[in-house]
């Protein structure tokens, strides 16, 4: 016979078992690899908007005072951070501008990107308020320097999160490994962070990253860190876009995590407005 002591424990162990499985389908919805960019020569059609950030953006990137040509990319192109860092080159009525994708607009459809006030003066008259336009992503002539790997604060050899930076493509893999064990995948999270849950180890680490082009860079003897930026050796080639490209309809993009479905876990402060 059951006792009430019984029916208690029996109580708390199906709430912690359906708990962690609720856990563990959240962590899944919001991590993938690799990234959904099939097509990165696709000329795109939506519209732009303008907005002003204030801080980090939710692709975790730090702007500087100078970095005033920035978007957000609605929410369905976003998807896992895919176009996080990345540069697209946008055509409005007036004009176009290459921008760096730095945030999320959670509230835009499909083909939307809402940009910084410098940027969008590129393109139209801000009294406009929202255009057409047409944009590519592309490979940045511009971007020079090499990929740099930022460690997120609270990385360590049990939970590493790991940024490039300052890379010229779009990123559609992340791998690592220690010494000359096989290369292991890790998934982007939304805030785009490459994360390894149960860690990569003390290091130091060989990282392989790919970018949506195909081309692979290897930076090894990255030592681990704690909110710092640690310099690589190598930068992606730059890739010249094919002849002309006839504008396509945008397509219908995965299903992606809406913002109110986050978890602490994940969660990077919303920081437009």
């Amino acid at each position: 016979m059951l006792t009430r002591t019984m029916l208690r424990w029996l109580l708390f162990a199906s709430l912690l078992i359906v708990g962690l499985g609720s856990y563990a389908w959240q962590q899944q919805s919001f991590a993938q690899s690799p990234t959904t960019i099939t097509n990165p020569w696709a000329l795109r059609q939506g519209q732009a908007t303008y907005y002003t950030a204030t801080g980090l953006g939710n692709c975790s990137i730090p702007l500087g005072p100078n970095d005033v040509l920035f978007g957000a990319m609605n929410n369905p192109d976003y998807a896992i951070a895919d176009y996080c860092g990345a540069f697209v080159k946008i055509t409005g009525p007036l004009g176009s501008v290459t921008v760096q994708i730095t945030d999320r607009c959670p509230e835009c459809q499909t083909g939307h990107i809402d940009l910084s006030p410098q940027a969008f003066d590129r393109i139209a008259r801000r009294v406009d308020g929202i255009v057409p336009i047409t944009w590519q992503l592309i490979s940045n002539p511009a971007t020079t320097g090499k990929v740099g790997y930022h460690f997120k604060d609270g990385s360590n050899q049990w939970w590493t999160a790991v940024q490039p930076r300052n890379h010229r493509n779009a990123i559609a893999k992340f791998e690592y490994r220690m010494g000359q064990a096989p290369y292991k995948v890790a998934p982007r999270f939304i805030f785009n962070y490459f994360i390894a849950e149960t860690g990569m180890g003390a290091g130091p680490y060989s990282f392989r990253t790919t970018d949506v082009y195909g081309n692979v860079i290897v930076d090894e003897n990255i030592v681990l860190g704690d909110d710092v930026t640690r310099p690589g050796l190598q930068q992606f080639p730059y890739v010249a876009p094919p002849g002309s490209a006839t504008p396509t309809p945008s397509p219908t993009p995965r299903p992606t995590v809406p913002p109110e479905s986050l978890t602490e876990h994940v969660w990077l402060p919303y920081t437009r407005k």
